[in-house]
């Protein structure tokens, strides 16, 4: 009997594809696309089937780590969380995997699993997974390949060779495919989609990392070796995770001999896309799918999904429109790969709607930007039960706090002030202060900046439970 897959959930990437519902302040992964949870919360709660996965491990950036601690906290699941210092490739986020699995079990089999992937069968998924344990638990690196449905060409490919047991193959090559001629050709050879998932036995990947792409494994063996713990998070040293050279774990997998590829027929997609958002969704009436306030009229297979504006379209199909509160975006479904285009476009040009939402998330809670101009800004800060922002000042703005629901603690340099629902609170210019909510509910106040310079590096940081000083 092998031991349980200690399951690794790597939450990286902006997902841009998906841009401007998915940016880099709020990535994918993090968002609700198909009902409550999120692609990550969905994912998190298949690799909790304890007959089969050990204890939830989760890599995650330093901007998104209470985001994790939240949406796991929703869901009821538990889980180590890693932080990483900064994004350095897959080949690193599968060396972090395999040291954490080495330092539970000498044994041990790992998965890696992308946060921002939708599996539909959740059963095929887990039974899938098993037969791969089978195979590493033998001393092997196994891929899972998803058999094509059309001629991708935003998917990587991976070639089966000989069989080694009952569904499993030695991988006989790899493949990207530049155009969809090429795809067409690859789906005729009998190429799988590559999922990126991968189970393996630990001691294994730590041997062919080694052997291939040293630098890599021994920058990060010793970032984990020497991290740290941190208001519950595991954080790697950052000096030796900087040495790691950025490297894709493909590099490695094209020369290991322990490499074998098991198909998964549990209905995958990385949702990379608004038109794979479209074919994953329910239909409604004449194929189209409305999230939020929509109507079509006279138009079939559309895809409407407002945050808070009203969206028509009339004589129309095969659209997608996506308002959120700042951006509009329309594009055919047939060319909705060419919304990274646009983000890159966006980029260039210093427009901040490119990586930034106007709702950001923060470990206390969340602020919403409402109204900006030259002297004033107006914002909906949300402070969740027990939430403290951090001891500050600024030099060019004062702000003026109404509490709309719950209660607020306020710090004003040697006071604390209590301040109610229907009440409010003045903070002058240069002023010590800082928010808390003592309550049990969340506490949400309008918070009115009026200054000559309102930008987010005004806040001087005295001192903060979140170590963000």
């Amino acid at each position: 009997m092998h031991p349980k897959i200690i399951p690794v959930v790597m939450c990286e990437g902006a997902g841009i594809g998906l841009w401007p519902v998915s940016r880099n302040t709020m990535p994918k992964q993090f968002i609700p696309l198909f009902g409550r949870d999120s692609a990550f919360q969905r994912t998190a709660r298949l690799l909790s089937d304890a007959a089969v996965f050990d204890r939830l491990v989760v890599v995650a950036s330093t901007e998104h780590r209470f985001t994790v601690v939240d949406q796991l906290q929703a869901i009821g699941v538990k889980a180590e969380i890693v932080v990483e210092p900064v994004c350095r490739g897959s080949a690193s986020a599968v060396a972090i995997a395999a040291e954490l699995g080495l330092a539970r079990d000498d044994a041990a089999l790992v998965g890696v699993f992308a946060a921002d992937h939708v599996v539909q069968d959740g059963r095929l998924f887990v039974e899938t997974c098993t037969r791969a344990a089978a195979v590493a638990a033998q001393g092997g690196i196994v891929t899972i390949g998803i058999p094509p449905a059309y001629p991708a060409t935003r998917y990587g490919y991976i070639r089966p060779g000989s069989e080694i047991t009952d569904g499993a193959h030695q991988v006989e090559a790899f493949g990207e495919a530049t155009d969809s001629v090429q795809a067409a050709r690859y789906l005729a050879d009998g190429y799988l989609w590559n999922s990126g998932n991968l189970i393996f036995n630990a001691a294994t990947m730590r041997a062919e990392l080694e052997a291939f792409e040293t630098d890599v494994m021994t920058s990060i063996g010793e970032a984990v070796a020497n991290g740290g713990h941190e208001l519950g998070f595991l954080t790697l040293e950052p000096r030796a995770f900087a040495k790691a050279p950025e490297v894709s774990i493909t590099a490695v997998l094209e020369r290991t001999q322990m490499a074998s590829v098991i198909a998964g027929q549990f209905g995958w997609s990385d949702v990379g896309c608004w038109s794979a958002v479209w074919e994953l969704s329910e239909k409604g009436a004449n194929g189209n799918v409305v999230e939020g306030r929509g109507y079509v009229v006279d138009g079939a297979n559309n895809l409407l999904r407002s945050e808070d504006a009203l969206l028509t379209v009339v004589g129309v199909n095969d659209i997608a429109v996506i308002a959120t509160r700042d951006s509009i975006l329309v594009v055919p479904k047939a060319m909705a790969g060419k919304v990274t285009d646009v983000v890159a476009l966006l980029t260039a040009n210093g427009e901040p709607e490119a990586g930034s939402h106007r709702e950001i998330h923060r470990p206390w809670g969340k602020y919403l930007s409402i109204d900006l101009d030259t002297r004033h800004q107006v914002k909906r800060i949300t402070v969740k039960p027990g939430g403290v922002l951090s001891l500050q000042k600024h030099h060019h703005r004062a702000e003026h706090w109404v509490v709309v629901r719950g209660t607020a603690e306020v710090t004003r340099d040697d006071e604390i002030i209590i301040v109610h629902e229907n009440e409010s609170i003045y903070l002058p210019i240069g002023c010590v202060h800082r928010m808390a909510n003592p309550g049990k509910i969340p506490l949400d106040i309008i918070e009115v900046q009026v200054g000559s310079y309102l930008g987010e590096d005004d806040i001087i940081r005295i001192e903060d439970i979140y170590k963000r000083c």
